[in-house]
C-alpha cells in the first residue's frame, strides 16, 4: 500500500499544500492592508495550486488514504511558513511608540540620523515625567529601530500598531541600497 509512487505523490501534495497555504496566509494579510493588485495575483496562484492538489487527493483517496495525512501536514506547515514569510517581507507601515524617562534626545537624534522622522511628546507617567517618541515607519525598519531604543534606554517601553491609512508617509531620507538595486548600481 505504501509504495514509491504513493510516497512521491504524498511529498508533492505536501509541498504544494505548503505553497498554497503560505500564499493564502500572505494574501490574507495583504488583503487587510488593501494591496488589491498583489492580492489578486496571490489569489489566482493560491487557488490554482489548491484545486490541483485537492483534485489529486480526492481522486486517489480510496487507493491511497495516506494522502490525507500528507495533505493535512502540508496545510499545517503552510500556515507556519506563511506567517514566517509575511514577517520576513514586512509589508506595510507601523506606528512605533516609545515611552522613555531618559535619553529621549540622544535616542531621537540617532533615529533621525538614519533618516527616520520622529515626533516627541512630553507627558506624565506613573512615576513622573516621560517622553513619547512617535514614529511611523515601514515594518521592515523595526529591526533597525528597536536595537537603538534598547541601547539608549533598556527600560524604555515600546509598542507597535498596524497603520492602516495615511495622509502622507515620510520615508527615511537615507535608504541603503540592497537586493537588486545593489547589483544594478555596480553596472
Amino acid at each position: 500500500m505504501l509504495d514509491l509512487q504513493t510516497i512521491v505523490t504524498g511529498c508533492i501534495v505536501f509541498v504544494a499544500r505548503i505553497c498554497d497555504v503560505s500564499i493564502g496566509t500572505v494574501r490574507t494579510i495583504t488583503t487587510i492592508q488593501g494591496r488589491t493588485g498583489l492580492v489578486f495575483i496571490l489569489a489566482v496562484i493560491e487557488i490554482t495550486i489548491w484545486i490541483s492538489v485537492a483534485g489529486v487527493v480526492i481522486n486517489q483517496i480510496r487507493e491511497q488514504p495516506i494522502l490525507i495525512f500528507f495533505y493535512a501536514l502540508g496545510f499545517a506547515t503552510g500556515n507556519v511558513v506563511g506567517i514566517i514569510t509575511e514577517r520576513k517581507l514586512g509589508f506595510g507601515l507601523i506606528n512605533f511608540r516609545v515611552i522613555t524617562k531618559t535619553k529621549s534626545k540622544t535616542m531621537t537624534e540617532r533615529i533621525r540620523k538614519i533618516g527616520q522622522p520622529v515626533t516627541i511628546f512630553q507627558g506624565e507617567g506613573m512615576t513622573g515625567p516621560v517622553y513619547e517618541l512617535y514614529i511611523v515607519c515601514r515594518r521592515r525598519d523595526l529591526k533597525k529601530l528597536i536595537p537603538i531604543v534598547r541601547e539608549e534606554d533598556p527600560d524604555a517601553f515600546y509598542i507597535t500598531e498596524q497603520a492602516m491609512d495615511k495622509s502622507k508617509a515620510l520615508p527615511p531620507i537615507y535608504q541603503p541600497l540592497n537586493g537588486w538595486r545593489t547589483i544594478m548600481k555596480r553596472k
